[in-house]
């Protein structure tokens, strides 16, 4: 069996007040993709482009069962974890490229 890495992503718009989360095996196509409004739908409509915290792990199983947890969240616990690593909300894509 192939090890791969699979991350939990979480991006917002300029002003910081839309947050998505997804899923990916490949962080900055991903990430580059929502940037260059390749991704039609949600991200494209309310021009979610800045990545602003992300996790990896080496099972798509466990990403998935996060981003639900995630997802299930309320907004201020996503707040809170973006905080945690990432107090300025500082857009991460140039430091994963």
């Amino acid at each position: 069996m192939q090890d791969r890495n699979y991350y939990i992503y979480i991006l917002t718009n300029f002003t910081n007040t839309v947050l998505y989360i997804g899923v990916t095996n490949d962080l900055i196509r991903r990430a580059s993709e929502h940037r260059n409004h390749l991704v039609k739908g949600f991200t494209q409509r309310y021009n979610v482009t800045k990545l602003v915290y992300f996790e990896n792990t080496e099972s798509i199983e466990s990403a998935i069962v996060r981003e639900k947890q995630l997802k299930a969240g309320s907004r201020q616990k996503k707040i809170d974890l973006i905080n945690s690593k990432n107090p300025r909300w500082e857009d991460l894509y140039n430091q994963i490229i």
